[in-house]
């Protein structure tokens, strides 16, 4: 049996939320790097057919949600639906910041960024972005990692 080594890597879950004339949207992504020295870039992969991902073309703001062990189910909720078709936001406990771009009030923290430049990436989108600020939120909670989704059951592969 073969097995990729992509399938080694313990990835962690996070989410992208954007928003753009008072239209929000949150997705799942694994895909995120620091890209620059000491942190004031970073890179996301965005799913090219995501709603999230015209948001953040349309407003070019966007935070970055870590996510924690207890926000599991939001895999379902925030990955597995389009938010085209369903308000992901209702019944999420989350907040506006000063931009009026949400963020998950249960994550661990978050990443406030703007867009710098898109790049392309097949079936994805590599949105390089300028880190304007962090907060943490819940400092005490463990990160979601694919594995701990593997070891749950929540995630195949």
């Amino acid at each position: 049996m073969k097995k990729s080594l992509f399938k080694l890597k313990n990835y962690e879950v996070h989410s992208v939320t954007s928003s753009f004339e008072n239209k929000f949207n949150a997705n799942i992504i694994t895909w995120m790097m620091q890209s620059a020295m000491q942190g004031k870039y970073l890179a996301v992969a965005l799913f090219k057919v995501d709603y999230t991902l015209e948001l953040v073309k349309q407003s070019g703001i966007l935070n970055i949600n870590f996510l924690a062990q207890d926000q599991a189910n939001l895999i379902n909720k925030l990955g597995r639906k389009s938010g085209r078709d369903t308000d992901k936001f209702k019944k999420l406990n989350y907040c506006l910041d000063e931009r009026e771009c949400p963020f998950l009030n249960e994550a661990i923290g978050f990443i406030k960024c703007e867009v710098y430049e898109f790049a392309d990436s097949f079936d994805h989108e590599i949105v390089v972005c300028k880190v304007l600020g962090q907060k943490i939120l819940n400092p005490d909670k463990e990160p979601l990692t694919i594995n701990y989704l593997r070891e749950k059951g929540l995630v195949r592969g």
